[in-house]
């Protein structure tokens, strides 16, 4: 049997896949009917999480925060069974992380971190991509039952906070990427150019296609040989925030990322590949 606790967007998805598999499955959430309406799909929802997670042999978990996975994980402690898998699929700090396997392994709990890359449609059709990372034991204990759950599982080893860590590098990329293109569309809109127009560049033009190419290029160090010069893009930057002043409009990534282009030309880069702003980031981490 297997308690989910947690029955929001993502964690209801899951739950309906699970009893699409036939899954025996009890469910709590922190608003109550967001259980109860699970119970059209044959899952058991409970009032208490303390009293979900009795009998279970995984323990599933797909919370808000920190603070809110070890709130549940303390309410839940005395009504876990002696050979209990804690799964936990919340975005979470990696320090979290490391902190609660510090805390609860003492105490018999076996808790294990996988998140996810993956949309409340892709929980349910058990597509998306899940990462998971821990003591050896545990992963192989919980991996036929996570492939089940996700389209691709990445196993980031035995380091138990990794996992977390890289759901946060994801998701960081994700959210330049979505301000990317608000500013993208910012500009399109003091060009005079609709919005699903200027998105219609994609179309011919695949800019993640380089990302690859971009992260080897500063990994190693090679900014000599220029495929575009610090100084040249620049100067495309000032241009674009002259477009956008002369349309009325205000870019608010730009100027940050046209900061540090300035910083790196005063320190004698202009001439280097623009990918050079990263140079101390990547020091930094060496």
């Amino acid at each position: 049997m297997i308690a989910f606790l947690g029955t929001g967007l993502l964690g209801s998805g899951f739950v309906r896949a699970l009893r699409r598999r036939g899954e025996d499955v009890q469910v709590w959430n922190r608003s109550p009917e967001k259980a109860r309406v699970l119970a059209a799909a044959g899952a058991r929802p409970f009032e208490d999480p303390a009293d979900a997670v009795r009998g279970a042999e995984r323990v599933h978990l797909a919370l808000s925060d920190d603070a809110a996975v070890d709130d549940v994980l303390e309410r839940v402690r005395a009504s876990l069974g002696p050979g209990a898998l804690v799964v936990d699929h919340t975005t979470t700090t990696a320090t979290g992380v490391r902190e609660r396997v510090a805390r609860w392994d003492p105490r018999g709990v076996r808790y294990l971190h996988a998140p996810v890359f993956m949309g409340p449609q892709n929980a349910l059709e058990s597509t998306g991509l899940m990462l998971v990372a821990g003591a050896r034991a545990r992963v192989g204990e919980a991996r036929p039952h996570l492939e089940r759950m996700t389209g691709k599982l990445v196993d980031l080893g035995e380091r138990a906070d990794k996992a977390a860590g890289f759901k946060l590098l994801g998701n960081l990329f994700l959210m330049f990427l979505t301000g990317g293109l608000a500013e993208m569309f910012t500009l399109a809109r003091a060009l005079d150019i609709e919005p699903a127009e200027a998105a219609s560049l994609f179309a011919q033009f695949n800019p993640g296609a380089t990302i690859g190419a971009r992260a080897e290029r500063m990994l190693g160090a090679d900014f000599g040989k220029a495929s575009w010069e610090l100084g040249m893009a620049r100067k495309d930057a000032r241009l674009m925030e002259e477009e956008a002043r002369a349309g009325g409009e205000a870019l608010t990534m730009l100027p940050a990322i046209a900061a540090r282009m300035d910083a790196m030309i005063a320190r004698g880069h202009a001439h280097d590949d623009w990918t050079v702003i990263g140079l101390d980031a990547l020091a930094k981490t060496s």
